[in-house]
């Protein structure tokens, strides 16, 4: 979308980025992620409406800070600095900013001490989300001071002309209680941008564009059967039609009779050509004796596409594959900002060999998870099926912890399936992001009947998220476990404990690898 209806966020290494892009797009306006190295021919090839700068873990006095061309003030853009943005407006207009001498963390009181175009619709004294350790002490040159807190007399700054902007605190957290108005103050009152990012204007661009790329040119669809390739293959069998062959690999780590179920639906539903590949034994032949979690995920990811690549020289004249990337997917895979740490590689983004014959296509690279299931809804999808949990690429090959066998791969399938099937039986299934089932190296203890047992143990995960970035533990009661626990031992030969995940995410990811 690059039609000057977008806000582009430059990120300084915030936590918060991410959520910063969210709640824009919950205001149904696009925008863009990118590092604060974004060049100013980038940005004016962007076009966007207005340019947000992120918080960041350092101070802008930091020898190696992360700065930031000065001429981007100058280009008549819209500007927002929150936290670290801030402090950087202030650095770039002569102003002073300093380590304070009580370092601000959570909660605050706002004081607004005059009017500014960013506090319209704000309370006074209404509380706001604070993150730092650092103050402004000398006010850049033609700003104002609009509001300030107990420990932190320069709060917010305005430059009405430049329409330039800086918040010490960070609206974009539940936190802060105007938040969103403060975010809608900017782009609606600010910007002037429309609110016209909604699936339908999605999915009607999105075809559009794939048209203009694909041509007559045959695609080849990874079709797992997932919510995000599902969607995908919908969307690009509208934009291509009869040019879309969807490949649905059954790897071996898939669900029990995922595959089965996968190809019956879309075989009676959906009028897409669909080829699938019994691939099992290769996959786990390149598995064998491999436990290392991303060693797995390159070998998985590097194996589908080998498969792909196969199957398009049977197709004959295929251009290109598509895949369902989302958003998490990139961010966790290839860091925005450089200081950056990988958190783990995906198979979609981070194992696809040097060379490969075939183009990728992602047309929700960009997109987080509520976002493409909305999408599907466009498209018609029934809400049973959107709402289903999400399923790594890597399947139960990274919900095994250590090697992998066929073994341990039917014993993870039945437990699993046990547990999905009792949050259903309880009603709880679609108040839950994802859960399922771990099986772990490690072997206990156990009396069934009268003799003594030696088996697996089998770690039960659930959590609640808005888009996989964090999450909580779900809070069970202990009558849905117990049943759970009761089935699983009782019906799974291989299993004789079961224990429940109570980590968040941070500090945990979600999946165990």
């Amino acid at each position: 979308m690059k039609n000057n209806q977008s806000i582009l966020i430059l990120d300084f290494g915030s936590q918060y980025t991410q959520l910063i892009a969210r709640r824009i797009r919950e205001a149904n306006v696009y925008s863009e992620i990118h590092p604060h190295t974004f060049s100013l021919e980038e940005i004016n090839a962007l076009n966007p409406s207005g340019i947000i700068l992120s918080g960041g873990p350092m101070s802008v006095y930091d020898d190696e800070a992360p700065q930031i061309n000065k001429e981007i003030f100058n280009l008549g853009i819209p500007i927002l600095g929150v936290c670290y943005g801030l402090q950087l407006i202030a650095n770039n207009f002569n102003g002073k900013v300093e380590p304070a001498d009580d370092r601000e963390y959570g909660k605050a009181n706002i004081v607004i001490k005059s009017d500014s175009s960013i506090l319209n619709g704000v309370t006074d004294s209404s509380v706001v989300w604070m993150s730092h350790g650092d103050l402004i002490t000398k006010i850049p040159e033609g700003f104002s001071i609009n509001a300030e807190t107990d420990n932190t007399p320069i709060c917010v700054l305005t430059n009405e002309e430049l329409k330039i902007f800086g918040l010490q605190f960070h609206p974009e957290v539940a936190h802060t209680e105007d938040g969103k108005k403060i975010i809608n103050n900017f782009l609606f009152d600010i910007c002037k941008i429309e609110a016209n990012w909604t699936p339908a204007n999605f999915v009607k661009q999105s075809i559009e564009n794939i048209k203009a790329q694909v041509g007559n040119q045959k695609v080849i669809c990874a079709l797992s059967g997932g919510v995000d390739s599902s969607v995908a293959a919908i969307l690009m069998h509208q934009a291509i039609g009869e040019n879309l062959i969807c490949v649905h690999i059954d790897s071996g780590t898939m669900r029990k009779n995922e595959s089965a179920n996968i190809i019956k639906m879309f075989e009676e539903n959906y009028n897409l050509n669909l080829i699938h590949v019994d691939a099992s034994q290769k996959f786990l032949l390149r598995l064998e004796g491999v436990s290392d979690p991303e060693k797995k995920r390159k070998i998985i990811g590097t194996t589908f596409i080998d498969v792909f690549e196969e199957e398009s020289k049977k197709i004959g004249n295929a251009k290109y594959l598509v895949q369902g990337t989302l958003y998490p997917d990139v961010i966790e895979s290839v860091p925005v900002m450089g200081q950056s740490v990988t958190i783990k590689s995906h198979h979609n983004v981070g194992g696809l060999p040097e060379k490969m014959d075939l183009k990728l296509i992602e047309p929700f690279r960009e997109l987080f998870k509520d976002e493409v299931r909305n999408i599907g809804r466009e498209l018609g999808l029934p809400d049973s099926f959107v709402k289903r949990h999400p399923f790594p690429g890597p399947g139960l090959a990274v919900r095994i912890m250590g090697n992998i066998t066929k073994e341990k791969l039917d014993i993870l399938r039945e437990a699993d399936q046990i547990f999905i099937d009792e949050l259903h039986n309880f009603g709880i299934y679609d108040d839950i992001w994802q859960a399922f089932a771990v099986l772990l190296p490690v072997q206990t203890v156990g009396v069934m009947g009268d003799a003594r047992t030696y088996e697996n143990v089998l770690a039960l995960r659930a959590v609640t998220s808005v888009d996989g970035m964090t999450a909580n533990w779900y809070p069970f009661k202990p009558d849905i476990l117990e049943a759970a626990s009761n089935k699983i031992i009782r019906n799974v030969q291989g299993i004789n404990r079961v224990v429940y995940d109570i980590s968040s995410k941070p500090p945990a990811t979600i999946e165990w690898e």
